[in-house]
Order: structure tokens, then sequence, then C-alpha cells
């Protein structure tokens, strides 16, 4: 509750306890606060320009507190004054507290059971007590004070008389069905609230919540106008919290003449125009809608390009035009408060991904958030009713990861279906069909057993991400040692290529009682589809179910545009795709990527059926022979139908499917490429129950991943595309990537990605990997600039622009291997500076020992890097780079809920953001000049203004007492109402004082002025009023005058001369 115009707000809280806030500081804080230990608290109101608040309890009492000091009054009504005598149960709590809008004197107490008393508080009797047949959940004055509408929970409204206390003047049940004469009307939903506001010039308004058939109640929640004889039903997207009535007047006494109604809903904030045809929203300029769907991913960058922001409105105003047409012409009619000073001179863009597939932009440059642009995945994929995501939930559409390339507006969204789709971002509408790249990651787990010259690494923990595990101890039951790749083309379910039919053809099946195999979770639409502006599906990534088992978890996702290339991880393994020619060049178990030189024991958890080589054997053969790994492009008689075979492929497989499909004969389809199996030589594990239900699966997962031109190994002089792959176990793998010239080369040859051999390792799980060069400058990934191929010609597209050229670093002429790059790798436990090519640790500091570290990232501060690290025991933490030197370390805010680590993250400039509730974002910073500027970003929360003047009392009504009585409620609830019992409610003082002293310092140039202002505006007013008294005087004089003449006049006369 608001002191009106006062800068003050008055709080209720679940635990029975009150909050005076001070609204007149730029930061809210709490003056006094008041626990009420014994009664619960039900109901509270603050009379208009009352400083003394009634509130009701559950036992049915009403107390009084004083609003300036928070203390209880003395004066109590208790219930059982309140109601009848001759009544034997209980009231019920207090749900209603209202004054007469004519005469303070009259307070109306409304009970859940149907008593509504009218109390004097003077006399301290009741004068009336009505009785309703049905509960009582709101009840509302008219503006004369003679009537009061009461709202049941049978969904009727009772209008009633204080003349005629024994029945109600009329029963209105507004949404309930016509009954054949004699019978009731059928019940309704309750009103949950009603509002009665008067208009000068026509029908008063009565507006409620609820009161609907139960039919239709739990689909559609509503706000239902009446004005007169028309009835008007406003359907709400969510469910009815609360709502209010603005109005042009405060006064009680007074027509209010409402304006709009404010409605809070679950999820949103509403206002209706009540002044327009049809009852209009106003156009909200806040957003309220962030958690209309759960949050479930954020992504932070602060430093954008000066035209992404404007091209991302611009998409998404399409949409916004339309909506537009629908709300009321009229500004926003909340007016209160004042925006601060300063603000952010960076661009800042936050991507929130959502529970029901929708990712939404917001513009973070300023205080508020502002919706950019809204992108809906779940377009993409056919609808089916009993859809779930890999961990069973029911919303298999949820954003789990986003990865934004700024410079070439390339968009990688994974989601919990095991899906990765790719956007690009156009400024045209097109109708183009989506190209589908069907995976499988199959392959042997097994227990990994740590070297002994090695710290033990922990197993990987649990993600924080909305699955926590995916696949179980079963899962791999029928499990391969090595993927293999056979390819087929296929659209529709059909099989498309050349050649007769082969045994091992791959066939889905998906069952209701089969086991599905090679199927993904969900099915995308196929055909050409009309893409509007802004973020336009290119290509969509799906892993399939393998031998019944859902495919695993996706825990990271990197793109490069200048590569072409896009990588994500799993909790098992890893995939490349080039999304230029739409092939998939690596999809492997983590174990295979480190071939012989595995630093860990893998051994089986049960028997083996059989196993034609050995693991190691078969990742050498690979590495020795990087021709085994190229793109479908190739000539090289190793392809299966125009995609790569993966190194682990058995010799039998690789055979068969060269004879079964021609790539000189195959037709290429862009619409889907699947991407499963397994070989002849794959063994499957022993199905014993005995074994499988006991034991505990660990699996080696990819955690995180970088493009970069780096040094692979440690004789290399050049540097060459890479990308680095960080594990669960604190391994950082290197993948070498060999691409083809740039051009029309780049489409046509294929691309080849081999393991390099080089490991790294760190204690726990691998979080960050970034890149400096000699002199500490961060490296970036190379990126292509972004560019609109939609509005290409034909002819300029079929000539492809040539890809960026990739700067190489090579050494000086005085050395042939020097040191010239830095390796930044961070893990749960360390981070550590490693040279390249040397791959020698430079530096190394233990970040966390008995804690662990959620979040790290290398950010840009102050035309310098540093390492900036969030601790789950609550540290934030800072390193210089390359050196670790300690720059902060502060006790900030410990890791109580996964949903903060899951979205903790830092960006340039030392800021940060995370989600600090499911409906609140939190921005910090490190920043010593930003948190000085904090003030001033802030706006104000109160601006007083004029109150109107109160309503004048009629001669009429005074004459005939229709007014009220005047009502001394400080002498009535002041000390000679004696002391309040101490044991009802606690006084806690607030610490909201010291915070108003330095709001108070802080604009003591801005008080100074107003003072100023305040003394001329007293000087003139002062030489107005000498000028009123010699006038006075002067009219005085005159009728003295005057009087003295006509004395003399009449001075000798007698009584009968006149």
């Amino acid at each position: 509750m608001f002191l009106v115009n006062e800068g003050a707000l008055v709080s209720v809280c679940a635990d029975d306890s009150l909050h005076l806030w001070n609204l007149r500081q730029k930061r809210p804080a709490i003056l006094h606060s008041l626990k009420f230990n014994r009664e619960r608290i039900t109901n509270c109101t603050l009379p208009f320009q009352s400083k003394w608040l009634y509130i009701g309890t559950e036992r049915g009492n009403v107390h009084v507190v004083n609003i300036e000091s928070f203390v209880l009054s003395g004066y109590v009504i208790n219930w059982n004054k309140a109601i009848e005598l001759s009544r034997k149960t209980h009231p019920g709590p207090v749900v209603h507290l209202s004054d007469n809008p004519i005469d303070a004197n009259k307070l109306l107490i409304g009970f859940e059971t149907g008593a509504v008393v009218l109390w004097d508080l003077t006399t301290k009797m009741a004068e009336q007590r009505f009785n309703c047949s049905q509960p009582v959940r709101c009840v509302s004055w008219h503006h004369e004070g003679k009537q009061f509408i009461v709202s049941h929970t049978d969904g009727t409204l009772t209008m009633w008389n204080l003349k005629n206390a024994a029945k109600p003047a009329n029963i209105i049940s507004p949404h309930a069905k016509v009954p054949v004469k004699g019978l009731k009307p059928e019940p309704c939903t309750p009103v949950l609230k009603v509002e009665w506001r008067s208009v000068k010039n026509g029908d008063p308004f009565i507006l409620f919540s609820g009161g609907l058939p139960y039919d239709k109640a739990n689909s559609t929640p509503s706000i239902t106008i009446m004005q007169g004889k028309t009835t008007t039903v406003l359907e709400m997207e969510h469910t009815v919290i609360d709502f209010l009535c603005l109005c042009d007047n405060p006064w009680p006494s007074n027509p209010q003449e409402p304006y709009a109604v404010v409605v809070l809903l679950e999820s949103d904030l509403v206002v209706v125009d009540l002044t327009s045809q049809g009852y209009p929203c106003f156009e909200n300029p806040y957003p309220m809608d962030l958690h209309e769907s759960p949050v479930t991913c954020v992504q932070y960058y602060a430093d954008c390009p000066s035209d992404l922001i404007p091209h991302l409105y611009s998409a998404g105003a399409n949409s916004l035009n339309r909506k537009k047409q629908l709300y009321s012409k009229k500004n926003w009619p909340v007016k209160g408060g004042g925006w601060g000073s300063g603000g952010s001179s960076e661009q800042e863009i936050v991507i929130t991904g959502h529970a029901d597939g929708t990712i939404k932009f917001w513009d973070a440059s300023r205080v508020m958030l502002q919706v950019l642009y809204k992108l809906k995945t779940a377009k993409v994929f056919e609808k089916k009713k009993q859809a779930r995501s890999l961990d069973g939930d029911e919303e298999p559409f949820a954003i789990q990861m986003v990865k934004l390339c700024q410079e070439s507006r390339l968009l990688a969204v994974a989601g919990a279906s095991g899906h990765v789709i790719l956007y690009r971002f156009s400024r045209l509408e097109v109708t183009t069909e989506l190209s589908v790249l069907e995976i499988a990651i199959v392959y042997e787990p097994e227990e990994p057993d740590t070297p002994e010259a090695e710290t033990p690494p922990p197993p990987p923990p649990t993600p924080l991400k909305r699955n926590t595990s995916t696949v179980s101890a079963s899962s791999v039951a029928s499990a391969m040692s090595a993927p293999s790749l056979v390819t087929q083309t296929t659209s529709g379910g059909a099989t498309a290529g050349s050649g007769p039919a082969s045994g091992n053809q791959v066939t889905s099946t998906s069952s209701g009682d089969g086991i599905r195999d090679n199927v993904p979770n969900l099915k995308v639409k196929g055909g050409a589809h009309k893409r509007s502006s802004g973020f336009q599906a290119d290509l969509c990534c799906q892993l399939v179910w393998v031998d019944g088992e859902a495919p695993s978890t996706i825990t990271a996702v990197e793109i490069n545009s200048c590569y072409g290339l896009l990588a994500f991880g799993t909790v098992s393994g890893l995939v490349i795709v080039d999304y230029l020619q739409k092939t998939c060049l690596l999809n492997m178990g983590t174990p295979d990527l480190y071939g012989s030189a595995d630093p860990y024991t893998r051994t089986p958890r049960s028997p083996k059926k059989s196993k034609p080589q050995g693991l190691g054997d078969i990742v050498e053969q690979y590495m020795a022979d990087p021709e085994r790994c190229k793109s479908p492009t190739s000539s090289s008689g190793e392809q299966q139908n125009g995609v790569c075979v993966s190194p682990t492929s058995s010799n039998n497989a690789r055979k068969q499917g060269r004879n079964n499909h021609d790539p000189a004969q195959l037709k290429r389809n862009p619409s889907v490429l699947h991407v499963p199996y397994r070989s002849e030589g794959s063994f499957t594990r022993s199905r014993s129950s005995s074994m499988s239900s006991l034991e505990k699966e660990a699996r080696e997962g990819v955690q995180c991943l970088t493009f970069a031109e780096s040094y692979t190994r440690k004789t290399e002089s050049v540097t060459s595309p890479c990308v680095w792959v960080g594990t669960t176990l604190g391994s950082v793998l290197v993948i070498v990537i060999n691409l083809p010239p740039p051009g029309e080369q780049r489409y046509t040859q294929p691309v080849i990605v081999t393991p390099s051999g080089t490991i790294l390792r760190l204690k726990g799980s691998t979080l960050l990997m970034e890149f400096l060069d000699c002199n500490g400058s961060l490296i970036t990934p190379p990126h292509e600039p972004w560019k609109d191929i939609n509005r290409e010609t034909k002819d300029v597209r079929e000539k492809r622009p040539p890809l960026l050229q990739r700067s190489r670093m090579s050494p000086s002429s005085s050395t042939e291997i020097a040191d010239r790059q830095f390796v930044i790798i961070s893990s749960e436990k360390e981070a550590k500076v490693i040279s390249l090519p040397s791959q020698t640790c430079a530096y190394r500091v233990k970040v966390a020992e008995s804690s662990y570290v959620v979040r790290a990232d290398v950010i840009s501060l102050h035309n310098s890097v540093c390492l900036a690290c969030y601790v789950a025991n609550g540290h934030i933490m800072a390193f210089s780079l390359p050196s670790f030197r300690v720059l902060l370390d502060h006790d900030y805010l410990p890791l109580t809920d996964l949903r903060i680590g899951r979205t903790f993250q830092f960006s340039s400039h030392g800021k940060g953001v995370y989600q600090a509730s499911p409906t609140e974002l939190q921005r910090i910073t490190i920043c010593s000049e930003a948190s000085e500027n904090l003030h001033d970003m802030l706006g104000d929360l109160f601006l007083p203004v004029n109150t109107p003047e109160a309503p004048t009392k009629g001669f009429f009504r005074g004459l005939f007492g229709g007014g009220g009585s005047q009502l001394d409620r400080e002498n009535l609830f002041g000390e000679s109402s004696g002391r309040p019992s101490r044991s009802i409610a606690r006084h806690i003082p607030g610490t909201g004082g010291l915070e108003g002293v330095k709001a108070n310092s802080s604009s003591a140039a801005g008080e100074l002025y107003k003072a100023r202002i305040a003394l001329h505006e007293r000087g003139e007013k002062l030489s107005e009023l000498e000028e009123r008294t010699a006038q006075m005087m002067a009219n005085a004089e005159n009728f003295s005058t005057g009087s003295h003449q006509l004395m003399q006049k009449y001075k000798d006369k007698k009584w009968y001369q006149f």
C-alpha cells in the first residue's frame, strides 16, 4: 500500500510482518518493521491522508498501527464485540476493511463467513450488521457512502443499502446461466475482488475478477467490466493475481472518474484503457514477460557491434507493429519516478533461452531491459502430443545452450532433445528448405582408471543444466567399442541413392512397442517453409537414438564463421560439422580422441563378446591415415554415400559401404543426412542384471570447445586452424583442421580433421580455454563479417564470395621455434598459462582448494585482460594475465541455487550477469569506475505532485446533517487508547535512516536550490501580504470616518425624529 504522495510504501509479507519503505531515495530502504507473533494478518487498509493503518487478522480482530512510528495502538476491535450476541460460531478471518467515504468514523468490516459489520469507531459499538448468505471475498463502497457491493464465493454480487440491513437491495449473477423459473442460478467461481467506481456523466463501473462458470474458469482467466447494461469480459493470458483502478480523483467521497485498470498477472502486467472503445490495452514499455516461460539459459555480450541492436530491433519490429494496431492510442498512464542521468556507453545484449523453445534478445545497455527480438525454435519441428526431452521432461524444445557469433551473426542453439540448430541472420523474408543432419555417437563406455603419476581427477560433475543425466547404466548394454559412420541420404524416411539394397543399410524403427533406433527425438518439418526476417534456420543437427537409448546431453557448442564449422560436445563425445557443405566431419566418443596417448587405463565394467582390435590401434590407424576423415566432396574411395568415414569403422563396413553407394552416382539431397551406426566387428556388453544394476556409470564428456589459430604440436613453427577440446576429467585435446583454399574450392573440396596427439591435463573439469599473443593481448578467433546472403543475386551466389584469409603466425628469423603464444586453461581447481608451441607451463595458480570454480572467463578491463572466476563458496576472484597476480577476492554470493551456477557469466569491461530468481536477472560489475557511477545511473522512484483539493461540503448537506461527523484519529487511537499488548506484535527498527542521510547529502546542492526558490516565493508572498495589510488599513480608516460623520448627523435628534 502506497502512502499517497508521501514517498513511502507499506508491504505485508507472508511471515506476518509489515515493512515501511522509504521511496524518497534512489535505493529504497526499510524505515520500520512490525512483526505479528500471535495472529496472522489477512487484510490491511490505509485511508487516504491518514497515518493510522487498519489491520485485520485471521482470528477476526482488527488492530490499528501508527504509520509514522510503526507502533501498535491500544485500540482493538475484538470479533466477539463486532458480531451479534445471538451468533454461536466464529465469523472467520477478516477479509475486508474500509471506512465510509463520507464518514471516517464508520469502519466497514467484512468477515469470511458472510458477516459484514459497520463499526462506529467513537462509540466502539457495531452500528449495523449485514448477514450474507454466501461467504464474502471483497467489499467496495459507492462514493456517496450509502451503498456498498459485496462479492461472494458462488460468483454472485450483492448490493446493500445502509438504510436496510435486513436484505440486499440487489443480487447480480453476471456469468451464471439463466435458470428455469423457480431454480437458483448455477454456481460460478468465486469473485476474488470487486471495485465500484463512479463517473460524473455516465453509468458507474463495476469491475471484478473471477466469477466465470466452472467449465471456463480453468482455461480463461479474466477481468469483467460492467457499465450500465453492457458487460465486457477481458480474457487474460495468465492467472489474475490482483487489479487496481487508476482514477483522477483520490478523494473517496468524489466520483473517482476511472480511466484505466492495472491488472497484475502471474507472468505479466497489463493496463487496460477504460476510456476507449473496446477497452484496448496500453503498450507496456517495460519487460514483464522475462519468465513467461521458465528461463533455462542466459548469454551476455557486453560489447556488441554498433549495428547489431538496430538490426535486431528492426527484425522484431514487424511482429511488434502488428501488435501495436491493437493497443490503445494513448500514452502509458503510469508516470511516477524519473530516469537516472547515467548509462552504459557500450552496446549490451542479453539472450535468454526458455523452456518452450523460445529465445529472446534483450537490449541491456540501460538500467531497464528492452526486448528486441523473439525467436521460436519449436517452429522447426513437428508438434507431438507426447514429445518429451531426453531426461523425460515435458519440455522437449527447452533451450540448453546459445552461442552467437556477433560479427557474422550466426546463432547456434542446443536443445533438450539432443539437437543443435544453426541460424543465419537475414533482413529479408525467404522460402527455404531446412537441411537436417542426423548423427549417432556410439561407443563402448569404459571405467577410467587414473594414472598413478597424476592426482586422481574427480568424477564428472553434474552439469549445471536442466538435464543432470540422460543415459543410464543400461543405456550402453549393447553399445559398440567405436563409432562407425555408414551414411545414408534420406528424405521422408525413404532411402536415396543407387545400387542394390544391402544387408547393413540403415533402417529407422520407432514403433510404440519396439526399440527406438536411428531416429531423432523430434521430427523436423519437411518441405520449403517461409522464413521471416531475422534469424533463419539453415541446418539442424540431431543426435539419434541407438538401440532404444536416448542420445547424450549436449554440454558445449562452438561455431566459427571463418572456418565454416560447427562443433558441439556431449557427455559422451564430440561432433564437428561443416555447415557450408552440410556434412559431418567427425563424431567420436571422448575416449577415442586420445588414441594411444590415453592417460587413463580404461577397463570395461562387463565382459565383452569380441573385440577385433585394440582401441588404441584403431585411433592410431586413424591418425596415421588422415584421408579417412575427409568431407563428402572428396574423390577418395573411403567415402560412403557422400559423407566421410570415421577412422574407427571396421574394414568390412567400409568395404560394404563402398560397394553399395557410389559417390559418382549419388544425388545430393539437402533435406536429411543420416550419420549412424555400428560395424560388424562391434561388440556388446553383457546384459547381466547382477552386473549392470550395481555398477555406476562414469563417462568422460566434452565440457568446453574453442576454435583458434594456434600451434597444435611442439615441433610446429606455424599456426594452423584447430579446435581445442576440454573434457570433464581435466584433459585438453587439440584437433587439427585442414581447410581447402578459400573461394570456390572451399565449397567443393573436402575438410579434413585429425587429432594432433597433444594432451594437456589439469585437476578438475576443464572450464575455459583462451589465447594470448606474446604481448599479453587477447587473441580473438577468426571470423567473417556479416553479409545478408539473401540479398545476393543468383549469379553472385554461384561465384561464392571468398572467405577471409586467415593470418598465420611464424617465428622470427633469429629462432626457428620460439614461444609466440599463450593458452589460458582454467579448471574447477586450478588455472595454467601454457606457452606455445613448447607446451611448457609458464604460470600456475590454485583457484579453489576446498571448493570448486563454477565459472571462469577471460575478460577485457582497462586496456588489459584478466581471468575472472566465480567460486562455489561465493568468492569472485580476478587474476592478472599471464602472471596470475590476485586483483580481486570478494566474498559475494555462495552457490545455493543451481540456477545461479548455470547462468553466471562474465563479459567485457568487468560486467557480469546471472539469474537471481525465476523472475529476475542480476547484473554485476567488478570494475571500480562503473561502481562509482552506479548511483547516478539509478532513477528517482518518487516525484511529488500537487494533491487535488478536498471536496467541499455543500450548504444543504451541512445544514440538514447529510455529512459525517469529524473524526479525531489522534485522540481516538493515540495514548488515550491505552497501552497495546506486547505479545501481539514486536517493533523492529529499520536501516533506512542512514541511507536517507546519504541520499540527502548527495543531493545537497539540489536541496539548497529548492530552499532558495522557496525563500524567493516567501518574499513575494510577504510583499503581497504587506500590500493587502495597507489596503485593509485604508479601508478601516475610511469606514471610521464615515461612521463618525453618521454619528454627528444623528447626534441631537430624538428617537421619534428618525
